[in-house]
């Protein structure tokens, strides 16, 4: 199966299932029969652990993931509050140096209520499609996206009320974002209206900072609470249609997260800090059917598998070129 066939699949929410065995390449047969054969003590993998705790490596992506998306999104704030004009708008839509610039998914909804295109608004998708492609598509969600921010932080508190058995989290079917993403499509065009950009958690946030706040900032309150003591990062992953719009353009993006077989200990941290832990399903022992493997096009850049992963397992690359990390 190729790369893009089964990140679209993942995106979707179908489950590919185990691999076929005769899906291995020799060398990663080779690969998980010797670790078969060998198995790291509890004090091999507590030193390996210690030993990444303290790296200066621990945090290097979410620092600069947060940096950037706190600099992105306060850019908006100074130029509206200055009146500058370097940065009009909002992460809907927005003109950056005279350049128009459209959410790929707005602009979709837009095109769908009012059932025809708008020059300015075409250039502005062109322009951020072209954007998403070098950067990787749902690096949107992570690196820009100010809902991603606290929903991560709110996640943080989840966890811990997971750990202490407080709560007990919900999960749902993958495909419900597939099945919402159709649902607001349908009703752009039909009803003429972008429902969607009502209830966007990203839209009302971003208009909040820069115009300030307003009553849509509740249903947003509502979201974080539904996520920190019912379902973790529900919005993103089982509602969004975001998040799919700009995984169709990460799957074609050069920018990816490489998995390699050969050092990783498949100790699952990777996938328990991940937000869309099924993109890493080639991390699960025995799974990966190549000793280099990237990871699909739902998998939203953020590098905290990066960061997690204490034998370095899994980096950056850009495709044609060498790891980042």
């Amino acid at each position: 199966m190729s790369y893009f066939t089964a990140s679209i699949k993942q995106m979707l929410g179908i489950d590919p299932g185990k691999p076929a065995p005769d899906a291995y390449s020799p060398e990663a047969r080779e690969i998980h029969t010797f670790k078969r054969g060998r198995k790291e003590t509890k004090e091999e993998l507590r030193a390996i652990a210690e030993a990444h705790d303290q790296s200066e490596r621990r945090h290097f992506w979410r620092k600069r993931r947060w940096l950037t998306l706190i600099l992105v999104n306060l850019l908006f704030v100074v130029s509206y509050y200055f009146d500058v004009q370097l940065l009009e708008g909002a992460l809907t839509a927005s003109r950056f140096i005279g350049f128009h610039m459209a959410d790929l998914n707005s602009a979709l909804q837009v095109m769908l209520a009012f059932k025809h295109v708008v020059l300015n608004l075409l250039i502005g998708t062109v322009t951020v499609f072209i954007l998403w492609i070098l950067v990787g598509g749902r690096s949107f969600c992570s690196w820009v996206c100010p809902y991603h921010l606290v929903a991560e932080w709110a996640e943080a508190l989840h966890l811990k009320l997971e750990a202490k058995k407080w709560i007990k989290p919900v999960t749902f079917h993958r495909g419900a974002r597939t099945l919402f993403y159709v649902i607001f499509a349908l009703l752009a065009l039909v009803t003429g209206y972008t429902v969607f950009e009502t209830i966007s958690p990203t839209g009302i946030l971003s208009r909040a900072l820069i115009y300030g706040p307003g009553l849509a900032l509740l249903w947003v309150v509502t979201l974080l609470l539904f996520e920190i003591f019912v379902s973790r990062r529900a919005w993103c992953r089982y509602v969004c249609p975001i998040g799919l719009t700009y995984g169709f353009v990460g799957s074609i993006s050069p920018l990816r997260v490489r998995y390699n077989l050969k050092d990783c200990h498949h100790e699952g941290n990777c996938r328990k800090v991940c937000m869309v832990p099924h993109v890493l399903d080639m991390t699960i022992k025995g799974r990966a059917t190549s000793v280099d493997v990237p990871v699909g096009a739902d998998c939203t850049r953020c590098g905290l598998c990066v960061d997690t992963c204490p034998t370095g397992s899994l980096k950056f690359e850009v495709l044609g070129l060498k790891k980042l990390q």
